[in-house]
């Protein structure tokens, strides 16, 4: 399933990347050599990587 429409960022991806690379969405992107563009995927796409970190038992860097 794309999580993000604008970059192509599959599900899968967003998960891998959460578990190896620390920071908010926008770091997690980065990670994946992206840029958010319209924005419309960010609240599905934390909530991912909260869900990722949590069952891997790593951080959670909440924004704000």
């Amino acid at each position: 399933m794309f999580v993000c429409v604008c970059n192509a960022i599959r599900e899968c991806e967003l998960r891998a990347a959460a578990r190896t690379h620390p920071g908010d969405v926008d770091a997690v992107y980065a990670a994946l050599g992206k840029v958010p563009q319209c924005g419309s995927c960010l609240d599905e796409a934390t909530e991912i990587i909260i869900d990722e970190r949590a069952c891997a038992q790593l951080p959670v860097v909440v924004p704000g």
